[in-house]
């Protein structure tokens, strides 16, 4: 006898089908997502696009085959890029539409970062901040701690080094004793148990929170290089931007940074006019200097004059301070790493095979305050060596003098904020840090 049709279980059997298969398909794409982000990111982000971009694409000298590979591997991962760009904007537009909320704090919270991957220059940026506000208010800075070996909260004490915090934060708690250094990968529960544990704190300086959205801070500041202007950038994987170019207007400041010292006033307009601002947003131009040299070990200045260097230099993009030093040393001896590198034996082997089989007299090591975090969990090998180990620091300068400008803008807001009536007399204001009267 036949079973008569039912129509219902076979809808219920079609319907289930469809589910499953379209629950394998988002399986299936998740999964690749995760690949795509955990592994070939960083290697394409770390090692072969910088590659591409110190080169000609498709040229066969040099880098050429490498950045030819890369061109290539790009246009192979732009399916990726079409992907990746749709989960941000849905998620950058549950926050427009205020389906995500975003958490105000009873502070003045200052966020400072990027929409590329990195080597903006974000950490002096902190720095100017730090030095402009520290004198008056106790300030407080709060990073992921990106590469650090901990997870979770944790508050820069004396047992703090860059295994614990990571190398940046490392460098503000080294740098400015008086400011709190925190490290957190979640800013929405790290500033609660900040001002927790920190009650009298008054200014929170977030370091590379731009795409933090689940905190609203008061003043968001936006870091773009000057080489590598967000604007002629595209989205990862086939360009180095964490979200599309749009993302530019949700910030109140927008600093181009490294810029020519000498920058015409003619190529900031073309530039700024590129940025297309809006009318609630401001931009400034800032250049990277470089201060005192001071040894690593005994912290005192150094003069490098007539010297010979072997730069250790794991940062993103060490050209500027490699064309620097090549200007105010004799000879350079270049040994690069990636960003954020943590220096291991055979690291230190090769620092000091280098430093040894070169034939000169009157030789130095030289090294970014970055880098110094890092090696300063081998400082007491470094001193066993009896070796010149130099710091470089690095500091910026505000372009057009209009280093007085911006600080006002940061003061206003942070006065706002706190509920203080500002003198409207313009000394009152601190100095700008850095101020330069070049690019005129």
């Amino acid at each position: 006898m036949v079973a008569p049709f039912n129509g219902g279980n076979h809808f219920l059997f079609y319907t289930s089908s469809c589910r499953a298969v379209i629950q394998n398909c988002i399986f299936v794409i998740l999964f690749f997502l995760f690949f795509f982000y955990n592994l070939l990111i960083p290697i394409f982000v770390g090692y072969l696009r910088p590659l591409a971009l110190t080169g000609k694409v498709y040229t066969m000298s040099d880098n050429g085959f490498l950045a030819f590979v890369v061109s290539v591997l790009q246009l192979a991962l732009y399916p990726f890029t079409l992907i990746y760009g749709a989960l941000v904007w849905v998620r950058n537009r549950m926050y427009d539409i205020d389906f995500y909320h975003s958490i105000s704090f009873s502070v003045p919270v200052i966020s400072v970062g990027n929409l590329s991957t990195g080597g903006t220059g974000k950490t002096p940026h902190i720095e100017y901040l730090i030095e402009l506000l520290q004198y008056q208010f106790q300030v407080a800075t709060m990073s992921r701690g990106y590469k650090r070996f901990t997870k979770g909260f944790i508050i820069a004490d004396e047992k703090a080094n860059a295994l614990r915090i990571g190398d940046e934060p490392m460098q503000f708690f080294m740098k400015y004793p008086e400011a709190i250094v925190c490290v957190a990968e979640e800013r929405l529960t790290g500033i609660p148990n900040l001002l927790q544990r920190r009650p009298g704190i008054d200014i929170i300086l977030l370091d590379d929170a731009y795409q933090h959205r689940s905190v609203k801070a008061g003043l968001n500041i936006l870091v773009t290089d000057f080489s590598h202007p967000f604007y002629s950038d595209h989205i990862l994987p086939f360009g180095n931007l964490r979200e599309s170019r749009s993302a530019y207007k949700r910030a109140d400041v927008i600093i181009v940074s490294k810029c020519p010292p000498s920058l015409s006033r003619e190529a900031a307009n073309e530039i700024s006019r590129q940025i297309n601002p809006l009318p609630h947003q401001q931009v400034f131009f800032t250049a990277i200097s470089y201060g005192m040299p001071y040894s690593l070990i005994t912290g005192e200045a150094v003069d490098m004059k007539g010297t010979h260097a072997v730069l250790v230099c794991g940062i993103a993009r060490p050209e500027p301070l490699i064309a620097f030093l090549k200007q105010h040393v004799s000879d350079v001896h270049t040994l690069t790493y990636a960003d954020h590198h943590y220096f291991v034996t055979t690291d230190l082997d090769e620092m000091k095979t280098a430093y040894d089989n070169w034939q000169e007299r009157n030789k130095i090591i030289v090294t970014t305050e970055k880098d110094a975090a890092r090696l300063h969990l081998h400082k007491e090998q470094l001193v066993g060596w009896g070796i010149d180990i130099v710091v470089m620091p690095i500091k910026i300068s505000v372009l057009f003098n209009a280093g007085n400008e911006f600080n006002a803008k940061v003061m206003d807001y942070v006065y706002k904020e706190m509920g203080i009536v500002a003198n409207p007399e313009p000394d009152i204001l601190p100095s700008a840090p850095h101020e330069n009267e070049a690019g005129q």
